[in-house]
């Protein structure tokens, strides 16, 4: 499964997402517990080294936000795994060396954000093994964390998912406010009117969402490479065979992508109806941490 690349836009949102996260934790007075904690201590504070070490199964993405909390409090961040490598309960997944006050003051900024990632990394997985063997894509949607954006679609990377449009800069989706009033013949002559627009502006696709099957006919109907995609929203199993099969029949270089009800129980379900993609907002907007520690090292 191949990774996705590190890159300097998610090195300055990594770095934005940090600084953003330690100054809501520190304030202006920084850790107080730690530093008046350390200073009773006297002698005995000095440099610390600790292990990010995971509680639970997953998939690792985002590690060298790590190094980037390290840098921010003082430390330095050795990495033990590269992204999408799988964790299980005591995997360590680096260590961190520095002040004391400085490490403890980063703890929870690192966990939050490297959790998140790992979260998404994994529950993206899930979904892509439970398709194995099908010609779909699992994909995600605009559905992320506020300020997360481009670090979370990297992690859906990390799982083996596949990244939809970054925003709505970079690609054209129609979706039904665009289309409100439109019957099927409508739809389809803004399809044409639109393409040589969105061609000419660089756009990276384009996708029209449709919730019948009349509205699909009508875009089947358009000369080859008019639009990329159509988005099946909401259709259920019996409707999106349908849609593959009139697809197949009238367009075969129309990609289909499936949209909405799509839980780890039906994806498998939707996959064999025979679409080439599935788009579950699950991956982003509602992941669930994964369970991360920082354990002090003699």
């Amino acid at each position: 499964m191949n990774v996705p690349m590190w890159t300097e836009a998610c090195q300055r949102e990594a770095q934005r997402v940090v600084h953003a996260s330690l100054g809501e934790d520190l304030g202006e007075r920084g850790d107080l517990t730690s530093t008046l904690v350390m200073r009773c201590r006297g002698k005995d504070a000095g440099a610390m080294r600790a292990a990010v070490v995971a509680r639970e199964e997953g998939v690792l993405a985002g590690v060298r936000t790590a190094a980037i909390v390290a840098a921010a409090v003082g430390a330095t961040w050795e990495p033990m795994l590269d992204d999408g490598s799988p964790l299980s309960p005591g995997s360590v997944v680096g260590r961190l060396h520095g002040p004391s006050v400085g490490v403890l003051a980063g703890e929870r900024t690192l966990l939050n954000l490297l959790g998140v990632l790992c979260g998404t990394a994994t529950t993206t997985r899930r979904f892509v093994d439970l398709v194995a063997g099908t010609r779909v894509c699992i994909c995600d949607t605009r559905k992320t964390l506020p300020g997360l954006r481009r670090l979370q679609k990297f992690a859906v990377g990390c799982g083996g998912g596949t990244p939809h449009r970054m925003g709505l800069h970079d690609a054209v989706l129609v979706k039904d406010n665009h289309l409100a009033g439109l019957d099927p013949a409508g739809i389809a002559d803004l399809a044409r009117r639109l393409s040589p627009e969105a061609r000419a502006a660089d756009a990276a696709f384009i996708e029209v969402e449709v919730d019948g099957l009349d509205q699909l006919d009508a875009l089947l109907d358009l000369p080859a490479l008019t639009i990329d995609m159509v988005l099946l929203d909401n259709f259920d199993p019996a409707m999106l065979r349908e849609a593959v099969a009139r697809r197949d029949a009238r367009a075969p270089e129309l990609l289909l992508e499936a949209s909405g009800g799509v839980r780890l129980d039906t994806v498998a379900t939707i996959a064999a109806t025979g679409v080439d993609r599935i788009s579950v907002g699950a991956l982003t907007h509602s992941v669930r941490s994964l369970d991360l520690g920082l354990d002090a090292q003699a």
